[in-house]
C-alpha cells in the first residue's frame, strides 16, 4: 500500500510518549509485532485487520486526519474506505499519504508552546517573535497559566486575543494539568522567591521552592520535544547548591538532555545588567544538541539606558506611562544623589539619611547611570527601589521600565499602577528571550549559528553537591 502505515504507527506512538508496551495492552497485539510492524518491510507489513484496531487506535487515517487537514468532505469516503474496491483503496491511500507526509512536514516545523507561570508574557513575545528568514520555523502559543488576575489579562491582551480562554488563571497546584492540551513546546519560569540571593533563600524548603515539579508533571504528561525553564542565579546556591543539583536530575529524569547556562542579557544587547539560569532541554530520543547562543554577536550595541529609554522618544499617550507622585523629601534626597549613586555613597545631608541599621541595600534610591545598562529591574517599588532617573528627580515610570525590559511600546499591561511594576520586574526580557528561541528553532532546523559552551558544568556541580552532602553528614 502507498500509505506507509509503519512510520505513521511509529510517529504517533512516540510524539505520545507510548511505549510498545502501551500499545499492547491497549490493542491486544503483541509488543513483538507492533516492533515488526514499526519497522516495516516485507515480515512487518500489517494486515487488514491490524490496521483497522491500530488505525482506530491512533485514529487514523479516519475522520481525525481530514478534519484536521481540513478535508471535511473526504471523510465520508474513510467511513467506508474498508468497502471500497482495492483499486479505489490504493487511490485513498496515496491521497492520505500525501496529506499526512505535508501535515508531518509542517508540525515538524511549527511548535505549540505551553506555558506554567507565565507572567505577563515576556518569553511568550520572544518565542511567538522568534524566526528564521526563509523558512517557516515558528512556535504558536498554544495555553497558558498563571495565579495573578492581572497579569494573565496583559498575557491575553498582548499575546492571544483571540483565544482568551486559552490562558487559565489559577494557582498550578490546583491545575488539572491532564485537560491542558498536546504541545511540542514547554516554557515555565518557575517562582524565584526562594531562590533570590535578595532574602532568605529558602530554597526548596521555601514556600515556592517546589512548585519546580508541576514543570515535570508537565513535561512527563506530554513530552514536548523541547522545554526552556527560567529562574534567579541564585538558584545555583540554594540549599548549598543541593536544589539546583535536584532539578536538574528531575529535569533529565524526565527524559531530556538538558544544557543549563547562565545567562548576562547586558551581553545580548538588553539595556539592563540581568542575570538568569535558563536551562533548555531537548528530548532525548530526537538527534538534536541545542548550543548557547554567542554573546559576540551583539558586541557594539548601545546597551546604555539612555539609548533605551530616549531612542525613539517615548509618546506622553504611551501605555502604562503615568508618572510616580514623589514627596518632597524624596525629590530633596534625590538632588543630591549623582547618576550611578544610591542613597548610601551619595553626599546627603543629615536630615535626609536613611537610618538603616545593619546591611545597606546598593539599590535604594539608586539613580541609573545613563551611559551604562540599568541595573536589574525588580518587582519591587516601596522603601526607595523604584528605580530612579538619571537626572530627573523621579522613579522611571512604568513604561520606561518596560522599555528595559524591552517590551515594545505597544504592550499594554493591566491592573493597577502597582500589580504592573511587579509584572514588568517578574518578567524575562523580550529580546532576550528571543534570541534563545531563535537558538532552538535554529537547533531544529539544522541551522548552524555562532555559539558558546554552557556555563554550568552539570557534572561538576552534581560531584561539588555530593561532597556537601557527604560534609555535613560526617560533622
Amino acid at each position: 500500500m502507498a500509505l506507509e502505515f509503519s512510520s505513521i504507527f511509529k510517529s504517533n506512538r512516540t510524539s505520545r510518549g507510548l511505549s510498545l508496551k502501551n500499545v499492547s495492552e491497549k490493542t491486544g497485539i503483541t509488543d513483538t509485532r507492533l516492533m515488526r510492524i514499526e519497522k516495516g518491510g516485507k515480515s512487518g507489513k500489517p494486515n487488514e485487520e491490524e490496521i483497522k484496531i491500530l488505525s482506530s487506535f491512533y485514529n487514523l487515517p479516519g475522520d481525525m486526519v481530514f478534519n484536521a487537514l481540513g478535508y471535511v468532505h473526504d471523510a465520508e469516503v474513510m467511513k467506508n474506505y474498508y468497502a471500497l474496491t482495492d483499486a479505489d483503496r490504493k487511490s485513498v491511500d496515496e491521497m492520505i499519504s500525501n496529506l499526512l507526509v505535508r501535515e508531518q512536514e509542517t508540525n515538524d516545523h511549527i511548535f505549540r508552546l505551553g506555558e506554567l507561570f507565565s507572567g505577563p508574557g515576556g518569553l511568550a513575545w520572544g518565542a511567538m517573535h522568534a524566526s528564521i528568514p526563509g523558512t517557516d520555523y515558528k512556535i504558536v502559543h498554544a495555553w497558558a497559566n498563571d495565579f495573578d488576575p492581572s497579569t494573565c489579562e496583559t498575557y491575553r491582551r498582548n499575546i492571544c486575543p483571540e483565544k482568551p480562554d486559552s490562558v487559565i488563571c489559577q494557582d498550578v497546584r490546583t491545575l488539572d494539568i491532564d485537560s491542558l492540551g498536546p504541545i511540542d513546546a514547554f516554557a515555565f519560569g518557575f517562582p524565584c522567591n526562594d531562590f533570590s540571593l535578595v532574602g532568605e533563600q529558602k530554597g526548596l524548603e521555601g514556600r515556592y521552592g517546589a512548585l519546580y515539579t508541576y514543570g515535570v508533571k508537565v513535561l512527563k504528561k506530554y513530552r514536548p520535544k523541547w522545554f526552556l525553564a527560567e529562574n534567579v542565579s541564585g538558584l545555583q546556591s540554594a540549599n548549598d547548591g543541593n536544589a539546583f543539583s535536584l532539578i536538574l536530575n528531575d529535569l533529565k529524569d524526565c527524559g531530556y538532555k538538558l544544557y543549563p547556562n547562565l545567562y548576562s542579557f547586558e551581553s545580548y544587547g538588553i539595556p539592563q545588567n540581568r542575570h538568569r539560569v535558563i536551562i533548555v532541554g531537548i528530548r532525548d530520543d530526537l538527534p538534536f544538541e541545542f548550543k548557547v547562543p554567542s554573546p559576540e554577536t551583539y558586541k557594539g550595541e548601545d546597551t546604555s539606558c539612555r539609548n533605551a529609554i530616549e531612542n525613539p522618544p517615548i509618546d506622553e499617550d504611551a501605555f502604562n506611562n503615568e508618572k510616580t507622585k514623589q514627596s518632597a523629601t524624596v525629590v530633596e534626597r534625590l538632588m543630591y544623589i549623582q547618576p550611578g549613586q544610591n542613597a548610601f555613597n551619595a553626599d546627603i545631608p543629615e536630615h535626609l539619611r536613611l537610618n538603616v541599621k545593619g546591611a545597606k541595600i546598593s539599590q535604594i534610591y539608586k539613580r541609573l547611570d545613563p551611559e551604562k545598562p540599568a541595573y536589574t529591574i525588580t518587582g519591587s517599588g516601596g522603601g526607595g527601589t523604584h528605580v530612579y532617573h538619571w537626572c530627573e528627580p523621579r522613579a522611571l515610570t512604568n513604561r520606561e521600565r518596560a522599555r528595559l525590559q524591552t517590551f515594545p511600546d505597544e504592550f499594554e499591561f493591566k491592573g493597577s499602577k502597582e500589580e504592573v511594576r511587579k509584572q514588568i520586574g517578574m518578567a524575562v526580557p523580550c529580546k532576550g528571550a528571543q534570541i534563545i528561541f531563535e537558538a532552538i528553532l535554529k537547533t531544529f532546523a539544522s541551522i548552524p549559528y555562532e555559539s558558546v559552551e554552557c556555563n554550568i558544568d552539570m557534572e561538576k556541580l552534581s560531584t561539588m553537591s555530593a561532597k556537601k552532602k557527604k560534609g555535613k553528614a560526617t560533622k
